[in-house]
């Protein structure tokens, strides 16, 4: 939408303004095909993903070739959108999604799925495959779901199966070329199903059997039987965006996420992660370090999370964490991880941890039993974990959180007295250290997924699912132990589509056009509804989760992940034999047959030390030097709708990566001396906002000025920089007063007599409510002139806001006037 002025009648405008630090726009001369990287959740939570800024880049790095982002709009802009008439576009351009060449979805929850649907639905696009055009864009989905994508089969029309960064750029190239040879969209499938990895349902026939399961999955030609997942061979040459898009807005992850190795080979026999992401490929500590240090200095980010989905494993984690830290520690830099494994925690490397993180401790034991913990191959003790909390809690950790699951395969009540038992002994092993020690504990329930030995048991139902829940609720609420878990129904339904087949199709249809949507958040989640739709489309939800055959045919027989079904039987009865499973990365091969020991292999780095520069001083100094400058900053166009605290971490952002010697306060949590005037209502433009900068050495302020230039984002300028003498006062305390105009309504009349009867009143009242309470304020009391000025309300005011003023003297509230477009044009400083 480039109507940014619209946006004040959304939530969190930030999250459709594009135009990010980063963010790549094409022209369209510069391109012959677009693709639309489309994430069906809410902008904070597509940002915050690993996958799409590497994919972003890779496109955007091909000539002829735009990659553009969308996301899935929160219900009221979604009204908007279908009140104006309006399409769903991309961010970059605001070109309807529909004139894409492809759209590109990934999924990575099942809950999900509508939202995928719904996208469509917004961009004017039939939503099954049979119904679109020729010239409709090709429709893709990738990601963890794609490894059983058939509850979606019929609406789109490839997938990309496992690793993206090669078999995406293979993909596009083939739709380049048949669009420039003018053939058939039959025919461009068929081209596409030649490529590693890209599955083609419309190849695929699916025969039923009475009784509901499958009979035979039929494939149309006899080459093309089964897909096999792509492999990335190296993740050290890989592409990583070293230049990431900087939102506006906090979105859940707001740093440099740094991918330091994929794949995992624990052998956790309910992870499907664990599996479809094999073999493990490290990065070396030197590459990460040098993606770091240029992804920190293009974002202006202070913290680092080293991800991977087994962090601790990393073969150079302690001389990485401890280069990293040592390099970063003056500037301010954080390092985080996600949560860790037991079994990977030496003392040292959580003496590392501990510098930078104390305020909570997360691991995942997932069974509280040692009998599950068998089971389930996770190969850590109860011994190994008490241990490792108590030496937390000693140095230092307040608070440790527990990750478990129920309702795995054989669980019988006393495994769930279980967890409740080793919470408690967690806590009970931090007694005696400074601070005391809490325990948080949150239970998941174990959903069967896909290539994975679980595959075939069975879930459990909602009832028994919240008869458990009660069970430990009640028990941890005894050891005064804080519980969290999902919702029976959430799980329930994630269940039933993981393992889903192309009938569920017609129930997501049903779904969407009941108003399902964001179904992953629970405020929007109706399980009525869903209800509904398997009624309407009379097929039974809890079917599948029932326990399934070892020979029987399953949705995705003809994914091919890598590992064969017979390693999944093979394991599976490991599980029930309580054997274990070792881990090949320190012990013999497991013969899980994803390597081919050639280019397939696994990557692992030597241990060695990474003697890292310290990084350049910019945010200390000798406490006795002090140089003030001030800048008076514009804001125009998108920048308008920029909330006033994403302004404020905008802005210390862009001094960070213009490499300012900014000074910081003293205590606890340090923070930039800067200094700002007070907020700007949201819609009003800007030429005269006051940025106070506090530096602990010298600089020019052209340099200053220009140097910040380079680091803005559109529609944020610096037009004027001066240094300031000492003792001069804040941004605040310096303004006498600010100008504004304000646009007239197109029919007003009688506003001479109201702006004269304004001024000639001492004292006019205005009933606000704020938090449920009446408060009484003066309208008059900061308004220090009013003209008619060029068929404009020119307003002079002391402080406060203008479009309380403007709304009274029109007769209006106050969201249609920030619809008019008011402007602060000057503001007059004291001499």
């Amino acid at each position: 939408m480039n109507d940014f002025q619209r946006l004040t009648e959304v939530s969190r405008p930030s999250r459709y303004l594009g135009g990010e630090l980063g963010s790549r726009s094409k022209s369209p001369q510069q391109v012959d095909l677009r693709m639309a990287l489309a994430f069906p959740d809410v902008y904070e939570v597509g940002m915050s993903h690993i996958g799409f800024p590497i994919l972003y880049r890779i496109l955007n790095d091909l000539d002829g070739v735009a990659a553009e982002r969308a996301y899935a709009p929160w219900p009221d802009m979604a009204e908007l959108l279908q009140r104006d008439g309006a399409p769903l576009a991309s961010l970059e351009t605001g070109l309807p999604l529909a004139d894409f060449d492809i759209i590109g979805f990934t999924l990575q929850y099942e809950l999900s799925y509508t939202n995928v649907l719904w996208m469509m639905q917004l961009a004017g696009l039939p939503l099954r495959r049979e119904q679109r055009s020729t010239d409709a864009p090709l429709i893709v989905v990738g990601g963890p779901c794609a490894f059983n994508p058939e509850p979606l089969a019929d609406f789109f029309d490839c997938a990309l199966i496992g690793d993206g960064e090669e078999a995406l750029v293979e993909l596009v190239e083939t739709v380049r070329s048949s669009r420039s040879e003018g053939i058939e969209r039959s025919e461009l499938l068929n081209r596409l199903a030649k490529i590693e990895g890209i599955y083609v349902p419309s190849l695929f026939e699916i025969d039923y059997q009475n009784d509901g399961r499958i009979a035979a999955i039929r494939p149309l030609k006899k080459e093309y039987s089964k897909v096999r997942r792509r492999f990335l061979a190296d993740l050290e040459t890989a592409a990583f965006p070293t230049e990431p898009i900087i939102p506006f807005m906090q979105t859940v992850h707001n740093r440099v996420a740094m991918e330091i190795a994929r794949g995992c080979t624990r052998g956790c026999r309910f992870c499907q992660a664990g599996y479809i992401y094999r073999p493990v490929r490290e990065r070396s500590p030197e590459k990460i370090a040098e993606l770091v240090e240029a992804a920190l200095k293009n974002s202006g980010y202070e913290e680092i999370s080293l991800l991977s989905l087994s962090t601790g494993d990393y073969s150079c984690i302690e001389p990485l964490l401890q280069g990293l830290m040592a390099k970063y520690a003056e500037d301010r830099v954080a390092v985080s991880f996600p949560s860790l494994r037991v079994g990977s925690l030496t003392e040292g490397l959580m003496e590392e941890i501990k510098k930078v993180r104390k305020t909570g401790f997360t691991l995942a034991p997932e069974a509280g039993s040692e009998r599950m913990r068998q089971l389930i191959n996770k190969g850590i003790s109860e011994e190994d974990l008490l241990e490792t909390t108590q030496r937390a809690f000693s140095l230092g950790w307040r608070l440790i959180k527990l990750y478990f699951m129920m309702g795995l395969p054989s669980e019988r009540d006393e495994d769930l007295l279980a967890i409740i038992d080793l919470a408690a002994r967690v806590k009970r092993s931090g007694r005696g250290t400074e601070g005391g020690a809490d325990v948080n504990v949150a239970v998941s329930t174990f959903v069967p997924k896909p290539h994975t030995p679980f595959q075939w048991e069975p879930q459990i139902g909602i009832e028994e699912t919240l008869r458990m829940q009660t069970l430990l609720k009640e028990g941890l609420r005894a050891k005064k132990l804080r519980f969290k878990y999902h919702e029976a129904t959430l799980s329930f339904l994630e269940g039933v589509f993981a393992r889903g087949d192309r009938r569920l199709g017609r129930v997501l249809e049903a779904a969407l056009a009941a108003g399902c949507k964001f179904d992953g958040w629970r405020e929007h989640f109706d399980f009525a509804k869903w209800q509904q739709a398997f009624a309407d489309c009379a097929i039974d939800p809890a079917w599948y989760l029932r326990e399934r055959h070892e020979d029987e045919v399953l949705p995705w027989d003809h994914i091919d992940c890598g590992l064969p079904k017979s390693f999944f039987v093979k394991e599976r009865h490991k599980a029930l034999e309580l054997a274990a499973t070792p881990d090949c990365r320190t012990d013999e091969c497991s013969g899980c047959g994803v390597c081919d020991f050639e280019v397939v292999k696994m990557r692992l780095q030597q241990t060695q030390a990474l003697p890292l520069a310290k990084a350049t001083r910019r945010s200390a100094g000798d406490s006795d030097l002090r140089f003030r400058v001030r800048l008076r900053l514009a804001k125009r166009g998108r920048a308008k709708m920029v909330a006033h605290l994403e302004y404020l971490t905008m802005f210390q952002r862009a001094v960070r990566r213009a490499g300012l010697p900014v000074r910081f306060s003293q205590g606890f949590h340090p923070t930039p001396k800067i200094s700002y005037l007070e907020a700007l209502p949201m819609g009003v433009e800007s030429e005269a906002e006051l940025v106070d900068l506090e530096l602990f050495a010298p600089l020019a302020a052209e340099e200053i000025a220009s140097r910040l230039n380079a680091q803005l984002p559109e529609g944020f300028t610096i037009i004027a920089a001066d240094i300031l003498a000492a003792g001069a006062p804040s941004p605040s305390a310096a303004v006498v007063a600010s100008i504004y105009r304000v646009p007239l309504p197109k029919e007003i009349s009688g506003l001479e007599s109201r702006i004269a009867a304004f001024l000639a009143s001492e004292r006019i009242e205005e009933v606000r409510i704020k938090k449920g309470r009446e408060k009484r304020i003066d309208l008059r009391a900061d308004v220090a002139a009013i003209e008619l000025v060029d068929g404009e309300l020119e307003l002079k005011l002391l402080k406060g806001s203008p479009l309380r003023i403007a709304g009274y003297l029109f007769g209006l509230d106050m969201e249609a006037v920030r619809q008019l477009g008011v402007r602060k044009t000057t503001i007059l400083l004291r001499k």
